[in-house]
């Protein structure tokens, strides 16, 4: 499994709606709501076999008040 981290800034104003859309499609490990430039933050494992940009595209980021998104790879857990 692949663990990618995906931030997203919400319409204003929404952000509790697009949490609970993006916790209903039980994708997610954590969610967490965020200060600063993003409003949401991810954990999410990609399983091996899925191309981590194919995966969350047609899985994640058609929620509805989703403006931005931002994937972090990881590599290494220490």
């Amino acid at each position: 499994m692949q663990c990618v981290f995906v931030q997203f800034r919400c319409t204003p104003g929404k952000t509790y709606e697009v949490a609970q859309a993006i916790y209903d499609r039980e994708l997610v490990s954590e969610l967490f709501s965020t200060s600063g430039e993003f409003d949401l933050i991810a954990k999410i494992y990609i399983p091996d076999a899925e191309d981590v940009g194919h995966y969350l595209a047609e899985r994640l980021f058609d929620v509805p008040d989703i403006q931005r998104t931002l994937t972090t790879m990881t590599f290494k857990a220490f």
